[in-house]
């Protein structure tokens, strides 16, 4: 079988050694898992969910159970006072801007502590001119970069005193940046150091990617309100669309009045149908976020065997489920996101070459052989095409499945075929 999927003797005894070598992190993997499963598990018999909770509203979507209840569910999975669990959220990046209107006002600042956000929030912030952005609204923006994968602990402290800044933006994961992605303890390092000089400012967290990687969540060490997308980690795989906006009561309140209506706020939005693949999702999503990080562990491993530069390495604590690989090649870089998509179930005979996707300042290239587009807790790689040409791979929905995939890539730019 191995041989009708095109790889070679060579490889599979390379993977077999490299698996040997990381059993270790697997089991460390599992437990986290467990952890996290029982969590879940906890937090469905609290609201005891049934087959009511997966019935459908349209229209305006008053008084639908489900949609009030899963919002309770993700709560208290996350331990915050209130949650926004809704189909209508694009992406995550629409419910991090939607968050972001509805705490910003004109004149307040803006300030990211972990250097430039995600490329997607560009025209959002108003780094590259819109017209619609929060510059346009006369929303400041100031950023303190990272030191050595690590915060600024004294230019925080320092600008904070001043006491003008609204909001405090996080991006727990590293996005197209080539820095480590930051856990939890480092950010409730940076939050104790920020409560000391300021009580007030918002403190919101871009948990994308991050969701039950590791047994706590940022609201844990006392963030105010954290965001994530459900096509991400706590979608399981299984919820088709949608994001989440978690926190204290009243943030999540704003953000509803500013997704919906001014009086509207969380009393409206019909479900479609979607709640049972929500719950679903959810359910999943410790399991398959431990195949996503057993999937990054071995792609880490076999690549830097093959003597590519990986980040996490392959032992390395990690708080996101993306795995860098840089080739410092721009044609091997394409061949293995290339190779990607081969080892996919869907659409693997397409070929993806760099576009000019909408919300980037370079060409991307995107593999993604996935049930649900853009989902990216299915195995999925891609890559800006700009130096030093580096692979953001993610995904797994299954380790077995994520194994071939990371094969098939590797086969793709190391062996003939």
């Amino acid at each position: 079988m191995y041989k009708e999927f095109g790889i070679s003797e060579s490889l599979l005894e390379l993977a077999e050694k490299v698996e040997e070598s990381v059993k270790e992190e697997f089991k460390k993997v599992n437990k986290v898992c467990e952890y996290n499963s029982l969590k879940v598990l906890n937090a469905f018999q609290k609201y005891n969910i049934s087959d009511i909770h997966f019935n459908s509203t349209t229209g305006y979507g008053y008084s639908d159970i489900g949609r009030d209840t899963i919002e309770k569910v993700f709560a208290e999975v996350l331990h915050t006072e209130d949650s926004l669990v809704r189909s209508q959220f694009i992406s995550g990046t629409h419910a991090l801007t939607v968050a972001l209107f509805a705490f910003l006002r004109p004149g307040d600042t803006l300030l990211s502590i972990s250097g430039k956000p995600y490329d997607t929030l560009d025209e959002v912030i108003g780094l590259v001119e819109n017209p619609s952005s929060l510059k346009a609204h006369n929303v400041k923006y100031e950023q303190i970069n990272l030191l050595q994968d690590d915060f600024d602990y004294e230019q925080i402290e320092k600008r904070l005193q001043k006491n003008d800044i609204k909001l405090v933006e996080i991006q727990r994961s590293r996005g197209y940046s080539l820095r480590k992605s930051i856990t939890i303890d480092k950010i409730e390092k940076v939050i104790n150091t920020i409560r000391k000089v300021n009580k007030s400012v918002i403190i919101m967290i871009d948990n994308c990617y991050g969701e039950m990687v590791e047994t706590i969540e940022p609201s844990d060490v006392g963030a105010d309100i954290i965001v994530g997308s459900l096509i991400k980690n706590l979608g399981g795989g299984i919820a088709p669309n949608g994001a989440y906006i978690a926190g204290k009561k009243e943030l999540v309140d704003l953000a509803a009045q500013r997704l919906t209506a001014p009086g509207l706020g969380k009393e409206v939005g019909p479900t479609l149908g979607i709640n049972k693949q929500i719950l679903q999702g959810l359910y999943m999503a410790p399991s398959v976020v431990a195949s996503s990080l057993k999937t990054a562990i071995f792609a880490s491993k076999l690549l830097e065997e093959l003597g590519y530069d990986a980040s996490p390495k392959y032992n390395e604590k990690r708080s996101d489920i993306v795995q860098t690989i840089t080739f410092h090649n721009e044609q091997k870089l394409i061949k293995f996101c290339q190779g990607i998509q081969m080892g996919s179930p869907i659409d693997s005979n397409s070929i993806p070459e760099p576009w000019d996707m909408p919300g980037y300042t370079d060409k991307v290239i995107m593999a993604a052989g996935a049930f649900t587009q853009g989902s990216s807790i299915e195995l999925s790689c891609d890559a800006p095409i700009r130096e030093p040409y580096t692979a953001f791979l993610q995904g797994g929905l299954t380790y077995e499945y994520g194994k071939l995939g990371v094969l098939k890539a590797v086969q793709n730019i190391m062996f003939e075929k």
